[in-house]
C-alpha cells in the first residue's frame, strides 16, 4: 500500500514539474530576444524531461488507470499559475471546468481500488 501512496504523490509531483515547465514555455514564448538566450525554453523542457522519467518510476508502483488521470492536475495548476504569474482572469467556466477535473480525478481514484 505505501508502494501505491508513493506512486501517487510522484505522480503529483511530476503534474507540478509539468505545469511549471509549461509556465516556462509561456515565458519563453513572450521573450524577447535572440533564441540562442532563451533558457526559458531549456528549463521548460528539462522539467518536462525530469517528470517523464519520474512517471516511469511511478508507473511501475501504481495502477495506470488510477495514476495515469492524476496528470490531469497539471490543469489545474496552471490555472493557478497563469492567475498569480500572469495575472490572468479565471471565468466562472474556467472554474467550473477546474472543479470537473477534480471530481472526475477524485471518481476514477476511488473506482480504481482493488477489492
Amino acid at each position: 500500500m505505501a508502494t501505491k501512496t508513493f506512486a501517487i504523490f510522484l505522480v503529483l509531483f511530476c503534474t507540478l514539474l509539468t505545469a511549471v515547465g509549461q509556465v516556462f514555455f509561456k515565458l519563453a514564448a513572450d521573450f524577447h530576444g535572440p533564441l540562442v538566450y532563451n533558457y526559458f525554453i531549456l528549463v521548460g523542457f528539462l522539467l518536462f524531461g525530469s517528470a517523464g522519467i519520474l512517471l516511469v518510476f511511478a508507473f511501475k508502483h501504481g495502477e495506470l488507470s488510477v495514476l495515469y488521470p492524476l496528470i490531469a492536475t497539471s490543469y489545474v495548476f496552471v490555472s493557478i499559475f497563469s492567475i498569480y504569474i500572469f495575472n490572468e482572469t479565471m471565468t466562472l467556466f474556467k472554474w467550473l471546468g477546474v472543479f470537473i477535473i477534480i471530481i472526475g480525478i477524485t471518481l476514477l481514484g476511488i473506482g480504481g481500488t482493488k477489492r
